[in-house]
């Protein structure tokens, strides 16, 4: 691989069982495959919107595939999803309107706490199975990632502001010209060309547009126990450094990384 990172950008909706298990993964692989990730916040109900399409559980074969599927996934990746309670009241009703332009916020005002942040909200609805609509809620993911609280009122209060709202919806019709009808998508943006990758499970052919397929093999064998709920986020953390340790070194059969 060349010593300049490529670009990688993620468009993701917490609101997306799929979006983070795609955002795990790229965390993980990053550093392996020199690439250098933009997290871009987005509102899936826009895309939805612009494209004519519908979430997979409003169709009934297509919900009971979701489940089953996200369940399977969760357990390859090592990724804690659980779906939640009242899914259509969380998913289809609750939305993540609010969250989505916090994370906004996030982004243009504390870069450096995208990832952990995003991360907090997902490990919210889908995995304790709690609110994210709420300013408490949204505060508390906040707090929990490592943001010190005045840090995330000033940020809450931005979610209202023109430029907040702007720069989600700039973004959003970004990820539609680009090609989107659902969430996550990749755009891998490699010697002038540019490749849109829908879904969670294109991994193998990033990897191969990336020219690194050797690494790929190791995807989802890289085992963290979550015996610990409150340190879930801390071991996500882990895995991705336990990722990159294994994968690094000298290429034989990869094995288990366990991370106490």
């Amino acid at each position: 691989m060349g010593s300049v990172p490529r670009t990688l950008e993620l468009f993701y909706d917490v609101l997306s069982p799929y979006s983070w298990l795609a955002f795990e993964v790229l965390c993980r692989y990053k550093n392996i495959w020199n690439v250098s990730l933009q997290l871009q916040p987005t509102l899936i109900g826009g895309i939805m919107r612009d494209s004519g399409n519908q979430p997979p559980a409003m169709l009934p074969r297509k919900a009971v595939y979701m489940r089953s599927d996200v369940r399977l996934l969760s357990q390859h990746l090592q990724v804690p999803i659980h779906f939640p309670k009242d899914f259509f009241s969380v998913i289809l009703k609750k939305g993540s309107l609010t969250a989505m332009r916090f994370l906004t916020a996030v982004k243009m005002e504390h870069p450096e706490m995208l990832e952990k942040v995003s991360r907090e909200l997902w490990m919210r609805v889908w995995s304790r199975d709690e609110d994210i609509t709420e300013p408490p809620s949204i505060l508390a993911a906040a707090e929990k990632a490592g943001m010190s609280i005045e840090q995330a009122q000033e940020l809450l209060k931005r979610v209202s502001t023109p430029q907040v709202k702007n720069q989600l919806k700039e973004t959003t019709e970004a990820a539609c010209k680009y090609g989107a009808f659902g969430l996550p998508i990749t755009v891998a943006h490699l010697h002038d060309e540019t490749h849109m990758l829908f879904g969670s499970d294109r991994m193998e052919l990033l990897a191969y547009l990336l020219g690194d397929m050797g690494s790929i093999l190791g995807l989802g064998r890289c085992h963290v126990p979550w015996s610990n709920e409150a340190r879930m986020p801390q071991l996500l953390s882990l895995r991705s450094r336990a990722w990159e340790s294994q994968l690094l070194s000298p290429r034989t059969e990869i094995t288990e990384a366990r991370v106490p």
